[in-house]
């Protein structure tokens, strides 16, 4: 087969949308040249075999190491991403990418710059491996960690975002374990359902899920986020009960600290009896304002506080290190125009 036959071949969401198995059986080509074009395209990010994908980074925005980079599909559309440095316990720098799962989001979450597009729509499994293929190619940042904590609702595109974390951890692709791929959610009970069936396939026992609680009761969490009035906490917290029961690691529950709002001095205790000694860790996310935001950022003083008293209650609490606020790559803050 000639070089000029084979450029002609494939085109290069094939081998983002599949996995090597899947990739190496459908290809007409021997299993050997096609386990070949597999590899060195992941790997290497080419091969005189696979043509462009048609996707550039149009816009790529840095505050101190933290970097937020847009990348143009094919249609024209663009999604936000964010690769953050973090410093782990040891002192060893680990680069996180942070993906989005949709263009928009449907949920309409009132902290949220992202709901302000509602959904657009969703994005295939190529176009969410892509993200992290120019991010490791193009940009080459040698990603260690991957969480679907980006643009939309990753339980809202499950039928695109579980083949995305096969590609992701395969070791002939990307080769990222399990145990360092995070799924964030806003509350999709059903969608952790089948995620908590999905973590019980081999290989990805180790994943990692965050729910975003940020209320301490129903009646807040109404308020600024619109999925509470279809899933209640007591079905939620279900739902993620099945999770643990099932085998999964202990939660990640996210609580975005939104100045009057969710700081009520009486919100820890409260929060900690919803989750009823759950294995479980929060994470404390200091609100960062939207174009138009209604709130402030809190201050440093109340975000302690509320910390301490969070750990007062008896649940396990870390914060979340505020990065790329300056250039809206900060939590709750990517939405393009």
């Amino acid at each position: 087969m000639t070089t000029a036959t084979q450029e002609t071949l494939t085109h290069p969401d094939q081998l983002l949308g599949s996995t090597f198995d899947d990739w190496v059986s459908s290809s007409a080509l021997s299993r050997n040249d096609a386990a070949a074009i597999y590899r060195r395209f992941h790997r290497q990010g080419q091969h005189p075999a696979v043509g462009s994908d048609g996707r550039s980074i149009s816009t790529i925005q840095t505050e101190d190491e933290t970097r937020k980079f847009i990348l143009e599909h094919a249609d024209g559309l663009g999604t936000e991403s964010v690769i953050l440095p973090i410093e782990g316990r040891t002192g060893r720098i680990r680069r996180t990418l942070c993906v989005s799962s949709q263009i928009g989001c449907a949920m309409g979450c009132t902290f949220c710059q992202t709901a302000t597009m509602g959904r657009v729509r969703q994005l295939t499994t190529a176009e969410i491996v892509a993200q992290w293929h120019h991010a490791r190619h193009a940009l080459n940042e040698r990603i260690t960690n991957v969480v679907f904590m980006g643009m939309g609702e990753p339980m809202d595109n499950l039928e695109a975002v579980l083949p995305a974390i096969e590609v992701l951890t395969d070791h002939n692709a990307a080769a990222i374990p399990a145990s360092q791929i995070g799924i964030s959610t806003v509350g999709h009970a059903e969608g952790i359902e089948r995620l908590t069936a999905f973590m019980n396939r081999p290989g990805m026992r180790q994943l990692r899920l965050a729910v975003s609680v940020n209320a301490p009761n129903d009646d807040v969490r109404r308020e600024i986020m619109p999925i509470a009035k279809a899933v209640s906490m007591p079905r939620l917290r279900n739902a993620m009960q099945n999770w643990l029961d099932a085998g999964g690691r202990p939660i990640l529950v996210e609580y975005v600290l939104i100045p009057g709002e969710t700081d009520d001095v009486d919100a820890p205790s409260q929060l900690a009896n919803w989750l009823d000694g759950m294995p479980c860790r929060v994470n404390v996310i200091p609100y960062n304002p939207k174009s138009d935001s209604p709130w402030p950022a809190p201050t440093e003083s109340a975000v302690e506080q509320f910390i301490t008293a969070v750990a007062s209650a008896g649940l396990p609490v870390n914060r979340r290190q505020t990065r790329g606020r300056s250039v809206m790559a900060a939590c709750g803050q990517l939405g393009t125009s």
